[in-house]
């Protein structure tokens, strides 16, 4: 028997990260109103002007040395700071980051609360115009020389300062912290234009980059939104039954655990629960990506955020709003947002490296030709400046977690919650995918089909004894014996001394008799096996058939089969998975002939059956062994060693237990294994959108460099070759969200 049905996953540390984000919104070094003080433990601080990993590195560098902080972990795409420390230690933390010239917001402070509560300040788009009109006169006047050169520069002077202050702002602070990121490199350029004469061109350059970025930062909203949109699924108010028997209009927060709430057609759950009354149809899209409504009827449960379609449903919440299914994937995605894919981790690195390098290569192209060749400083000088500007690598930065975050919300609305970009990334390399067969080919609900006395006395007390067993565990195949000995005799007996044997079987006594109820590799191991029963066992086994076998203290008295029936789904995900190259591999508790036949019905290459669970992590650490990168599907715990084994643990029916959403690599929201093809392909679309961003921005910067070099190039070229292939790099990543 393959064991209890519980999710029992690996956990998986997440490291945070996060993306450039440039937004061009203006930073205050002012302090906030008073916040509140913090145990010892962490604290999140919301940071709205943290937008690019060279900030993440200013914030990093600035607070690893202030004592009683023990660690930092960054999300970028939502802008917030995971500070671990002592119990002293956040007033400094937050005066560090104020002196950064950033805006520190500890959540569930009453400042967090009250900007919560107000709506977001839209920055005037006037001063933007106005500095784009300036920079282009300024130009104009200069191309045709209608204004002497005081005016030219005075109106140049005027565009820089109304839509440069923040750039110069955010480059000061680099600057003097030692980093060299964008904005320092943006005011480094325009600065030496400006002292070299080139005052329209300077102007241009500071207007062409306000514009970039703030295109730039709308772009990246979407990827942010793609998330947000989540939490827009749950209703903010239900219908609660009170005391007195009348129904009354609650805030979802204010709703206990255990209230009857009440759902008409067409409106959103809001809790996750337990249907009370009514029979409809629920849209669970949200939740676990199902195309078709689900039936609902008392006893089924519901979810937050799916929509009501049919009839009026009463249901009993069984969790707090912030505790939903919905909640704990929002929860779940934004941790994975944080965690570094490979890809992501080697181009960080690589950025580290590159910025200094090509900052002193364009140093050197200033002062090298004119001082031992003989060359003009001006051209020099200039070919240096350009080369400043796109310097940078926002754009080779950017593309990785921009794609990472499109592909982690891609999957989510399609049902499959995916706890990390690194899981996200490899799934492409699957090689070899093993399965557990109850629950996860088959529906995991069989029936018993045959009963067989092997001794004449007792028999039909054997019948009601092996149901009273079997009532004991949730395994499949124990449920199916207890349904049918209920239906037999809804009395079942009192069981002492109860105990599972995983892999094995279960064990008990009944009117001081010790029974064993269990499978083959059981009745071996008590020394019950006959020629006879072993006959018996082989036809039944043959037939697809599990057979359990009930043994009292001397003997094996009598034998049950059950049946289990192969979901639909099931044949169409494996002949996917076959198409996209991935080979699969059946590993189940039951007997071999059971495993052997669901194998062949379905299509899968291999079977093994009569597998505890420390066999099944051994055949996955041989697949492993053979060179595959191997991926786990199971639901019980006991393929939790394999699991946790495996590059990639597939948790399925996920909807509604905490611990699958909580510990899984990859959770399937429903049972269909179809989506498994789907993880794979979203997979590969995502290392394909990476590899082409790594190209388009390191080809497009070494082009670059070569037309710089030879004379070619303008400085306002450069701000449309370096910030172009950032938004390109951006818009590539988001085509994610359409899959």
């Amino acid at each position: 028997m393959d064991g209890c049905c519980d999710n029992a996953q690996k956990s998986q540390a997440v490291i945070k990260s996060g993306c450039c984000d440039p937004n061009d919104a203006a930073i205050s070094s002012a302090g906030t109103q008073a916040e509140p003080l913090a145990t010892a433990g962490q604290t999140r601080i919301r940071i709205d002007q943290m937008d690019c990993p060279t900030e993440e590195k200013l914030i990093r560098d600035k607070l690893s040395s202030l004592p009683g902080v023990t660690d930092l972990g960054f999300n970028l795409i939502q802008r917030v700071l995971t500070v671990r420390h002592s119990e002293s230690a956040l007033p400094a933390v937050l005066a560090a980051i104020r002196d950064l010239g950033f805006t520190p917001v500890v959540e569930g402070s009453a400042t967090a609360n009250e900007e919560a509560q107000t709506a977001p300040r839209k920055k005037a788009w006037w001063p933007l115009a106005l500095s784009g009109v300036a920079a282009v006169s300024a130009e104009l006047l200069h191309f045709t020389q209608l204004a002497p050169e005081w005016v030219v520069a005075g109106i140049a002077l005027f565009a820089i300062l109304l839509c440069g202050l923040t750039t110069y702002k955010k480059g000061w602070v680099a600057l003097k912290n030692g980093n060299l990121n964008i904005n320092a490199l943006m005011s480094i350029a325009v600065t030496g234009a400006v002292m070299i004469g080139q005052w329209p061109e300077a102007a241009m350059v500071m207007f062409l980059f306000t514009v970039a970025e703030l295109i730039e930062a709308k772009s990246l909203d979407r990827a942010r939104n793609a998330i947000r949109g989540l939490m827009d699924l749950t209703p903010e108010r239900a219908t609660v039954k009170q005391p007195d028997g009348t129904w009354l209009e609650v805030d979802i927060k204010n709703v206990a655990i255990g209230a009857q709430l009440r759902v008409r057609p067409g409106e959103r759950i809001g809790l996750d629960g337990e249907v009370t009354a009514g029979h409809s149809t629920i849209n669970q899209a949200p939740i676990t990506g199902e195309s078709l409504p689900v039936e609902k009827t008392t006893g089924d449960p519901v979810f937050a955020g799916t929509i009501n379609q049919g009839g009026s449903l009463e249901y009993r919440a069984t969790a707090a709003a912030a505790n939903t299914t919905l909640a704990r994937i929002i929860h779940a995605v934004e941790e994975a947002q944080g965690s570094r894919a490979p890809t992501q981790r080697f181009v960080d690195q690589f950025a580290k490296v590159y910025t200094p390098i090509v900052f002193l290569f364009a140093l050197a192209i200033a002062i090298v030709p004119p001082l031992f060749m003989a060359e003009p400083w001006y051209d020099w000088i200039y070919r240096a400046l350009v080369l400043l500007v796109v310097a940078c690598p926002c754009a080779l930065v950017i593309s990785t977690p921009v794609t990472i975050v499109s592909g982690l919300a891609a999957a989510a609305r399609k049902g499959i919650l995916i706890k990390g970009g690194v899981y996200l990334e490899i799934g492409g390399k699957l090689g070899f995918l093993a399965l557990d067969k109850t629950g996860t080919i088959t529906h995991g609900k069989p029936v018993q089909t045959d009963y067989m006395p092997l001794v004449e006395q007792g028999s039909d007390r054997y019948l009601t004894h092996a149901a009273s067993l079997a009532s004991r565990s949730d395994h499949p195949v124990s449920l199916a014996i207890a349904r049918h000995g209920s239906d037999k005799e809804p009395t079942l007996a009192d069981v002492e001394g109860f105990e599972a044997l995983p892999g094995r079987g279960v064990r008990g006594t009944i009117d001081g008799t010790h029974y064993h109820l269990g499978n083959h590799r059981l009745v071996e191991e008590l020394g019950f096996c006959s020629l006879e029963l072993e006959t018996i066992l082989e036809r039944l086994e043959c037939q697809g058939k599990t057979v359990v076998v009930l043994c009292d203290a001397q003997r094996a008295v009598a034998l049950f089969a059950v049946a289990d029936t192969v979901k639909d789904s099931s044949q169409e995900a494996i002949k996917e998975l076959h198409a996209l190259g991935v080979k699969t591999t059946m590993l189940s508790g039951d007997n071999a002939y059971t495993a052997e036949a669901i194998a062949k019905q379905v299509g899968i290459d291999e079977a093994r059956g009569n597998l505890l669970p420390g066999d099944k992590l051994q055949a996955v650490e041989a697949l492993q062994a053979r060179g595959y990168v191997v991926g786990m599907v199971g639901d019980g715990i006991n393929d939790a060693p394999a699991l946790a084994t495996s590059e990639i643990g597939f948790a399925m029916a996920a909807a509604g237990s905490d611990t699958a959403i909580d510990t899984a690599d990859v959770a399937l929201m429903d049972d269909d294994l179809r989506k498994i093809p789907s993880f794979i392909r979203l997979s590969r679309q995502t290392a394909a959108i990476l590899k082409q961003n790594i190209i388009l921005a390191l080809g497009i910067k070494a082009l670059f460099l070569v037309i710089t070099l030879s004379g070619q190039a303008t400085m306002w070229m450069a701000v449309f070759a370096d910030m172009g292939v950032s938004l390109l790099v951006v818009f590539n990543g988001l085509r994610l969200l359409k899959k």
